[in-house]
């Protein structure tokens, strides 16, 4: 289990690094990717699942709680030898939170200049953590936990379907909800890309980067835990994808 936690724990990091970097990228003053809009954003994420999935490939590239509840509630193995139990779980989850963090902190370290340059905190707080266009927690949570169905439901029929494409199929699966359905909260799709970066947030010496956001941090991790607990519990109902 210590090297199923470093695997995820690498995974989630590199995740990050690479998806709080787009966001860095696009949204901070001074930089060279400035403006460069949704797409590109959407397309970074995707390429840092890629990146994620094979660094993590030991542990089953999870990089997700929703993903490793959707794989405990279907019935499945977090990884070959690895079976779904409680003390499992929480080995998974701490290695997510922790690479998360320190992915985060590392886009921060790249982009220190350009965080020293940029003056709105929104766009400071946006590199690390989702955020809604319209503010309704209930609603905004229905598009969390609608989103990460589709991209916990899709991996669990990849592993029954006959396929080479891996973690390529991955990362646009991550590009294509982004297209489709980051619009209203940014998609996290994920509790601890969320949880780990607004952590980080909070502590680093970021100057000039206002709130933390605290009273919406719920809904990035439960949106995401439904989703994922939804997605398990019809792919284990449904005979043609699970047999």
């Amino acid at each position: 289990m210590g090297q199923i936690f470093f695997s995820e724990a690498m995974g989630s990091a590199l995740l990050l690094l690479l998806g709080c970097g787009v966001v860095a990228n696009v949204v901070l003053a001074k930089s060279k990717g400035f403006d460069g809009g949704w797409l590109l954003i959407s397309f970074g994420w995707g390429l840092g699942v890629f990146a994620g999935v094979y660094a993590a490939a030991l542990s089953g590239a999870h990089l997700n709680p929703a993903v490793t509840v959707g794989l405990w509630v279907a019935g499945e193995d977090f990884a070959t030898d690895v079976p779904a139990t409680a003390g499992n779980f929480l080995v998974y989850l701490a290695a997510q939170l922790v690479g998360a963090f320190i992915g985060a902190t590392l886009t921060f370290v790249a982009y220190k200049r350009h965080f020293d340059a940029e003056k709105d905190p929104e766009s400071k707080l946006a590199v690390f953590a989702t955020g809604p266009a319209i503010r309704s927690y209930g609603w905004n949570t229905a598009t969390e936990a609608i989103a990460t169905f589709v991209l916990v439901y899709v991996v669990l029929v990849f592993g029954n379907t006959p396929s080479g494409l891996g973690p390529l199929a991955v990362a646009m699966l991550v590009v294509g909800i982004g297209a489709s359905l980051g619009g209203p909260t940014g998609y996290a799709l994920n509790p601890t890309r969320d949880l780990g970066p607004r952590i980080a947030h909070a502590l680093l010496p970021i100057p000039g980067k206002g709130s933390s956001d605290w009273g919406y941090s719920w809904v990035p991790i439960v949106g995401p835990v439904l989703g994922g607990a939804i997605a398990g519990l019809m792919y284990h109902v449904t005979p043609v994808v699970a047999s």
